[in-house]
């Protein structure tokens, strides 16, 4: 069992659904709207300890309603949650996701609480990290809380994975120097290595510029096209989605790590096993809507049709 920490975001999810994005300055109409606990960290965290991690999540609320519900969903899922502040002086974050007929999202966050974490906070979680085979971090908190959290996984041999969301042109050269693993989306994959992914051949190039800022290793989430990893000795593969319909893309990604951190060995020997099982997980959960409810259950996965893949 992978023991993992998580530093990230706990947000209160909007959804609308609509039977397509509005465009600047248009009014739609909306199918239906919905509430739920998201966060990308909260996300990633709930996807880890479904299926089979030992979960720790370090993060902040506001002090009000919101944060305590929030906390209540992490800790249905076993999460241990003592590395959670409660914080006076602002807001539980929160999130607003239009959704359109195709699955297809589009995301408005307001940080809150998440853009709080001092780097006190997390030395007081030193004993967290130190115990975790990974740290897992996005980009929905502040640099600080990052570059802190990694520091101290490098002091204890902890392995690091960041998750470049939302996507940032410059990340400080601190937090690529402590990352062990980038997991990025092609759009994000774009704006951190300054060139367009179209096709394989440039999908190669741009994860080869990440290696040459220092990052040893690159997992690219494809969305319906699967997944393609890249060691900065040479070593490359694709893994192919599974081939379901889409209803809300929605924690896929989140999905996708969480679940991939809970079976990657130490020596990353079972790589590709390991993208398979988070490609299976973000295909179950694209075919529900909302973030956190969508994300399935280890026993789900395991009793899925590799072929099929359809919710039951």
């Amino acid at each position: 069992m992978n023991k993992i920490t998580v530093v990230g975001s706990i947000n209160f999810d909007t959804t609308i659904r609509t039977e397509h994005l509005p465009k600047p300055g248009e009014t739609v109409h909306s199918k239906e709207m919905f509430t739920s606990g998201g966060g990308k960290g909260a996300n990633q965290a709930i996807a880890a300890a479904r299926n089979g991690g030992q979960v720790n999540f370090i993060g902040a609320t506001g002090n009000d309603d919101t944060g305590t519900a929030l906390l209540g969903l992490l800790n249905r899922d076993h999460i241990n949650t003592a590395g959670v502040k409660k914080l006076d002086t602002t807001r539980t974050g929160s999130a607003y996701v239009m959704v359109n007929d195709e699955g297809e999202n589009s995301i408005v966050i307001y940080g809150g609480a998440n853009q709080a974490i001092t780097d006190d906070h997390i030395d007081e979680m030193r004993g967290l990290i130190a115990e975790s085979d990974y740290v897992i971090a996005q980009f929905e908190t502040n640099l600080s809380s990052i570059e802190r959290s990694f520091e101290i996984a490098k002091q204890h041999q902890v392995t690091t994975i960041l998750n470049p969301a939302p996507a940032r042109a410059m990340i400080p050269e601190r937090i690529i120097q402590l990352t062990d693993i980038l997991i990025p989306n092609e759009t994000e994959l774009e704006i951190i290595s300054g060139q367009a992914v179209t096709n394989q051949q440039e999908l190669i190039a741009a994860t080869q510029k990440v290696h040459d800022m220092g990052i040893q290793t690159v997992i690219v989430t494809l969305g319906s096209k699967g997944a393609f990893y890249s060691f900065a000795n040479g070593n490359t593969g694709f893994v192919p989605a599974f081939n379901v319909k889409a209803v809300d893309t929605t924690a896929a990604g989140d999905t996708f790590i969480g679940a991939l951190a809970t079976k990657i060995s130490a020596d990353f020997g079972n790589i590709n096993e390991a993208i398979v099982y988070g490609c299976k997980a973000a295909s179950l959960t694209v075919q529900r809507y909302g973030a956190q409810q969508s994300i399935p259950y280890e026993s789900e996965i395991n009793r899925s049709e590799s072929d099929s893949l359809v919710i039951e």
